[in-house]
């Protein structure tokens, strides 16, 4: 399972039986702290394959930048270019689930007979409400 931001947009083909074949890339982050209290960030990339109807529904939907949550196996895969055996590993889907849109169809606040002076109202099951005071973390019992 990995989680994390397409690095380009996907590329879809068809293989010779007709089944649609998707391929992307994925870029996941890791921050931490190394052994001098420094934080350091981390990029890792995976090769994304990923067949039939996801293979479509991925080429459609997502593009570079969008979030995704892959599930999947890991497969080498090996062959020979210009007498040198070359490997790449990659991450064969069973799952893509599309992350958060940013700025995307609803994401805007709905406004009542779209007057854009009117205050958004709570979408169902409900924004949260946050207290006007400020909170003092010495109130807080833990």
């Amino acid at each position: 399972m990995v989680y994390g931001n397409l690095t380009r947009d996907p590329e879809l083909r068809s293989l010779p039986s007709g089944v649609q074949v998707g391929t992307f890339s994925i870029a996941t982050n890791r921050v931490y702290k190394d052994k001098d209290g420094n934080k350091q960030e981390q990029a890792d990339y995976h090769n994304i394959v990923v067949f039939g109807r996801q293979a479509e529904l991925v080429a459609q939907y997502l593009n570079k930048g969008s979030a995704a949550f892959v599930e999947g196996r890991m497969q080498t895969r090996s062959w020979e270019q210009d007498g040198v055996k070359k490997y790449r590993t990659e991450i064969v889907a069973d799952r893509v689930q599309f992350g958060p849109r940013s700025g995307g169809a609803g994401s805007a606040p709905e406004t009542a007979r779209g007057d854009e002076s009117a205050e958004p109202t709570p979408s169902a099951g409900g924004g949260i409400e946050y207290p006007e005071e400020d909170i003092d973390p010495d109130d807080i019992p833990f």
